[in-house]
């Protein structure tokens, strides 16, 4: 029994990989992902409480967009997701995933939009009594 096969079995490589391909997990990776989550979680409620933005659709904007950036902080710091990790594979998955809830989210909003105005056409709610 050789000593060189026993270090390949527990060896990383030089980049903080394990044999899987996955990033290795870091206190300082972790701190770093909190970090940045708070950050992107305190913005948008002061965007909301504060109104320096000016109208609720440039608030919804700027929120949406620190939402997405706050997906891609959890899938790099807290899932290890990188496009090298499990041959591609997870990645794959992921934008299988986003497609697929950009899909249904853009069909439900359509359908509730659609029944709001068609439900009752005849129908003027300041009318009502």
């Amino acid at each position: 029994m050789s000593t060189h096969g026993a270090h390949e079995h527990g060896s990383h490589d030089a980049h903080g990989h394990h044999e899987s391909g996955h990033p290795e997990s870091t206190l300082r990776g972790y701190l770093i992902g909190f970090g940045l989550s708070v950050v992107l979680t305190a913005i948008p409620f002061w965007l909301v409480m504060t109104g320096k933005l000016g109208s609720n659709e440039a608030t919804t904007v700027a929120i949406l967009t620190l939402a997405a950036v706050q997906i891609v902080v959890h899938m790099i710091y807290f899932l290890h997701m990188s496009p090298s990790s499990e041959g591609g594979w997870t990645m794959l998955a992921l934008i299988f995933t986003v497609v697929m809830v950009v899909i249904t989210l853009a069909g439900s909003l359509w359908v509730m939009y659609h029944m709001n105005t068609n439900m009752m056409p005849g129908m003027d709610p300041s009318k009502l009594p």
